[in-house]
C-alpha cells in the first residue's frame, strides 16, 4: 500500500469535470481521479473546514460511524477495472476492522472528515499514477510505460491524452504558489 495526500481538487476548463488530484509524499507521483461536481463540492467545502447549517451526505455518514462506536480507519483506492476505480473504507468497530465498499471518491470525502489516511494499492498506483514536470507543465510517464511489459493498452493510452490536454491547460505556478502559503 502507498499513502497519499490531497494535493489538489480541479476543474478541467475544456470539459468542466472535477478531477481530485492525489499525490505521493515527497515525489511528483500522482494519482488522477475524476470525480462528480457534487462530491468535489462537498470535498473542497470540508477541506476549507466551512460549517454548513445541515450536514452533508458524508457528514451524515461519520456521525453515524461515531454514534454507533465505530471509527473511519483509512480508506484504500483498491482497484482498477476498465477506467473505474474501487475503493474500500476501513472501519473500526469493537476492536475489529471492517472493509466497506465504496466509490473513491465517497471514501476520499469521508476521509476528510475524520482525518483518515488515504491509501492506494501498489499495482494501481503503478498502472494508473502520473509523473509531472511543473517546470513545463507535461506529463512525464504514465503509470508503468517505461517498463518491458506495459500494463497500459493503447486504447488505455488515448482515453489518457484527455487527461494530457487537461494537465496542459493547468496552472501548475499557481498550484506551487499555494503549496508555499
Amino acid at each position: 500500500m502507498i499513502e497519499l495526500y490531497i494535493d489538489s481538487v480541479r476543474i478541467s476548463l475544456r470539459h468542466y469535470q472535477r478531477v481530485i488530484v492525489l499525490k505521493q509524499e515527497d515525489t511528483q507521483k500522482y494519482l488522477p481521479i475524476w470525480i462528480g461536481a457534487d462530491i468535489a463540492e462537498a470535498i473542497v467545502l470540508s477541506l476549507q473546514n466551512i460549517d454548513l447549517p445541515r450536514p452533508l451526505t458524508h457528514d451524515l455518514m461519520n456521525n453515524l460511524i461515531i454514534q454507533m462506536g465505530g471509527k473511519v480507519d483509512s480508506i484504500i483506492v483498491s482497484k482498477l477495472e476498465h477506467d473505474t476505480y474501487f475503493a474500500q473504507i476501513k472501519i473500526e468497530y469493537n476492536n475489529e476492522i471492517f472493509k466497506i465498499d465504496s466509490r473513491p471518491s465517497d471514501a476520499i470525502a469521508l476521509s476528510v472528515r475524520t482525518n483518515a489516511p488515504i491509501f492506494v494499492d501498489a499495482s494501481v498506483f503503478e498502472k494508473a499514477s502520473i509523473d509531472i514536470d511543473l517546470e513545463n507543465n507535461v506529463i512525464l510517464k504514465h503509470g508503468n510505460l517505461d517498463s518491458n511489459q506495459p500494463s497500459v493498452s493503447k486504447e488505455e493510452l488515448k482515453k489518457l491524452s484527455a487527461f494530457q490536454d487537461f494537465v496542459s491547460g493547468l496552472d501548475m505556478n499557481d498550484l506551487e504558489e499555494k503549496k508555499k502559503d
